[in-house]
This record gives structure tokens, C-alpha cells and sequence, in this order.
């Protein structure tokens, strides 16, 4: 059964922005994404968050070179999400929430989004080359759908900019 909101029960919801967060990765079709995010947040009062995940070193490396390499990691990390978020606020949106976080990347997305209350929905890019999505959505498909309590937007890889402003 469908709940139906009369116009009198609608004012009374509390109104909050929507907060669109994609994971700043090193794919090709994070761009899709990004500007999908921003250009839906500013046309829609929301804000936009950037998740980006430092990895652990594998393997045992000779001294202090593992920490020395992660710290490097999370510095450009830290550069990139600043870019992307100068890159936002150019697309209309406020300047983003970020976020940086060491560890498997699903595990840290999932637990970022089941502790930030204010994340509405996750926007994620998704591969056309090779017939693969990607592993980021392999996983959230195949394992990961029921750890995530947001509907997930999924923007092909394909779009060109203006194809993104015509669904938006």
C-alpha cells in the first residue's frame, strides 16, 4: 500500500537539503558523476559530499617507506578533493562536505553512509568499456545492496555534459 501525504502533512515534514555524495575514485567516469551531482544539487537546493578512500599499503615495505608512502596518498587525496570541490562550486553547487577515510573502500563508504544521517543519495559513475561496471558497483550489486540505506543514482560513463543537463 502506497502512503499518500495530503498537502497539510507535507508541511509539517521537516525540509532538509539533499546531500548527493560520490566517491571520488580514479575512474574515467567520475566526471559523469561529479558534474551529475553538482548540477542536480544546484538545481535542486542540495549540497554535494566527495568520499575519498586511502587504501592500505599491501604488503610489508622496508622501514617507515608504507607510512611514508600512505601519508603521500592521503595528501594528494586531500589536494584532489579540494580541486573537485572548486570544480562543484563552479557548477552552481555549495562548496562540498569531504571526506577522507583509510581503509577497503566499500567498507568505508558503507559505514560513512550509515553514520552521516544528512547523505540522501549516492551518485556513482559507472563503466561502459568492457562490459564491466565497475567494481564499486559489482560489489554494491552482487554483496552490498542491502548495507545501503540511500538510493543509489548510477550515471553512465558515456554522458556528455549537456546529455546530463537535459536529464536534470
Amino acid at each position: 500500500m502506497v502512503k499518500k501525504h495530503s498537502v497539510n502533512n507535507k508541511k509539517k515534514l521537516k525540509k532538509s537539503n539533499r546531500l548527493f555524495l560520490v566517491v571520488a575514485d580514479d575512474s574515467k567516469e567520475l566526471h559523469q558523476a561529479i558534474y551529475y551531482a553538482a548540477r542536480r544539487a544546484a538545481t535542486a537546493g542540495g549540497e554535494i559530499a566527495l568520499f575519498r578512500c586511502v587504501e592500505p599499503i599491501e604488503g610489508q615495505l622496508w622501514g617507515g617507506v608504507s607510512e611514508i608512502m600512505e601519508a603521500e596518498t592521503e595528501q594528494a587525496s586531500k589536494k584532489l578533493l579540494l580541486e573537485l570541490s572548486q570544480y562543484c562550486e563552479k557548477l552552481g553547487a555549495p562548496k562540498p562536505k569531504t571526506f577522507v577515510r583509510k581503509g577497503v573502500v566499500h567498507e568505508e563508504l558503507f559505514n560513512l553512509i550509515n553514520t552521516e544521517e544528512s547523505i540522501r543519495v549516492l551518485v556513482l559513475g559507472v563503466s561502459i568499456e568492457h562490459g564491466n561496471p565497475g567494481p564499486l558497483i559489482n560489489y554494491i550489486i552482487n554483496k552490498g545492496s542491502n548495507l545501503c540505506r540511500v538510493p543509489i543514482t548510477i550515471v553512465p560513463g558515456n554522458l556528455s555534459d549537456e546529455q546530463i543537463d537535459a536529464l536534470i
